[in-house]
């Protein structure tokens, strides 16, 4: 894709930043790091379409999108240019008794753009939080239904939905992140993940099965189901097949229990749909969106939720939503977010994720003759390589940057989610890099057994 639509490179300005590593160090905590054993990390000083630029000159392609968020790439005129101007005219006002015209211009576009149920959004600060408060809607429904005993969320293992205490209770209970805060965590229920592979079209009778018993066993007590349709992300990168949501459609509306989809990570076309249940032709009762809404220039979050949810919620004993974040529906955010959400509008990201995922697949597929390698998988814009056993972060993350990539690998995964805006040699190159990387790990499959400096 030609660069011609981006401003010109600030990099002669960001090189000559600083960046302090011994305060970096000493003093700020990074996700997921220990202040005792300091993971390295790599000073950034600009951006600009799909490459992130070092304080010491290098440029690196970025094949995560900022954590599965900057679709557009980073700099887009169209949004920056929107931010700029809202920046001028109202950057902050509380969201409680006011009211603003780009939150609701960003509602407008939501509620145009999801199945036709969803006509109620509540705006949030993160993805988590738009778990949180959809795990609230669940159980303020019921409670407006005088069904106080429907007070547990049901989902399957292997999924992840966020890292406050809320989200933490529906991620993988065995195998996840956040196991350690046992009964801390609230108890709830929970299926064996989708076996069934994305390309099948009829549902494995274990996974069959397991959710028709799962209802007939929990549906009194069960508020909600909640899952990531088709993709499972921080919990795998497991893709499952659209007929497994089909399936926990029907039960849902036969045991009367509310339907929460989480889109946070497949939202606006990751998937090569526009929303991943879009692939099952299903609808939620409340669906987390987050992550690529604002493109990734700032934090933004959204729940929204139907008429029979919303006119439930009111009539709860409390009569109202108890939920309101300070910078809810932030003007600066959602002017973001709108022009974000009109590029999706112009409909490029479907032939940009189409030819993503064409690439991927065709460069990719080699991988899986590496004895390292258990399985390689695409669907739309997300690219995996699964390993035998468990790869390290920090040596893998060196010899990616030393390859001229940014790919941060977790658990035993390689995997990429570029931005939309990739050139096919920039995804050449991101493909490149993780097959030498997972051809030379050694044989404890941990550590690299090469740094390339090419």
């Amino acid at each position: 894709m030609s660069n011609s639509i981006y401003p010109p490179s600030l990099s002669s300005t960001a090189s000559s930043q600083s960046i302090d590593y011994g305060f970096d160090s000493e003093h700020i905590w990074h996700p997921y790091t220990s202040m005792t054993h300091a993971l390295p990390v790599y000073g950034v000083v600009s951006a600009r379409d799909c490459e992130l630029t070092l304080d010491d000159g290098r440029t690196l392609i970025d094949g995560t999108s900022s954590w599965w968020a900057c679709v557009h790439g980073y700099s887009h005129p169209v949004i920056l240019a929107a931010m700029q101007q809202q920046l001028t005219q109202l950057s902050h006002v509380m969201f409680g008794g006011i009211t603003h015209q780009p939150a609701i211009e960003v509602s407008k576009l939501l509620v145009e753009m999801t199945s036709p149920n969803l006509t109620k959004v509540f705006f949030a600060d993160s993805g988590s939080i738009a778990v949180e408060v959809a795990i609230k809607m669940a159980l303020q429904y019921w409670q407006g239904q005088a069904s106080n005993s429907k007070n547990k969320l049901m989902t399957v293992k292997r999924g992840y939905h966020g890292d406050t205490f809320a989200a933490m209770s529906v991620c993988d209970p065995e195998g996840g992140m956040h196991t350690m805060f046992g009964q801390n965590v609230t108890q709830q229920i929970f299926i064996d993940a989708p076996s069934t592979a994305f390309a099948d079209r009829e549902l494995t009778e274990t996974d069959t099965m397991a959710l028709e018993k799962a209802f007939a066993t929990y549906h009194q007590d069960v508020a909600a189901v909640i899952i990531e349709p088709i993709m499972q992300g921080a919990g795998g990168m497991r893709f499952y097949a659209p007929a497994y949501l089909q399936k926990l459609r029907q039960l849902c509306d036969k045991y009367q229990v509310l339907l929460i989809l989480d889109e946070i990570a497949t939202g606006f076309g990751r998937t090569g749909k526009l929303f991943a249940y879009q692939h099952a032709n299903i609808t939620a009762d409340i669906l987390c969106l987050g992550k690529a809404l604002t493109g990734g220039y700032i934090s933004l979050a959204a729940t929204l939720c139907s008429d029979e949810v919303a006119k439930g919620i009111s009539q709860s004993p409390a009569g109202v939503f108890m939920h309101g974040p300070t910078f809810m529906a932030n003007p600066l955010a959602c002017a973001a977010a709108q022009a974000s959400l009109n590029l999706i509008k112009q409909n490029q990201w479907q032939q940009q994720v189409s030819q993503i995922e064409t690439q991927l697949t065709s460069e990719l597929a080699n991988a899986i003759t590496l004895p390292q390698v258990k399985d390689v998988r695409v669907l739309g814009a997300v690219g995996v390589i699964e390993m035998h056993q468990q790869v390290d972060t920090a040596s893998l993350q060196q010899a990616f940057v030393n390859l001229g990539v940014w790919i941060r690998p977790f658990s035993n995964l390689i995997y990429i989610m570029p931005p939309y805006t990739i050139s096919s040699c920039q995804l050449t190159q991101l493909t490149q890099a993780m097959k030498t990387v997972a051809k030379n790990i050694n044989a404890n499959n941990r550590n690299i057994n090469f740094i390339s400096h090419g």
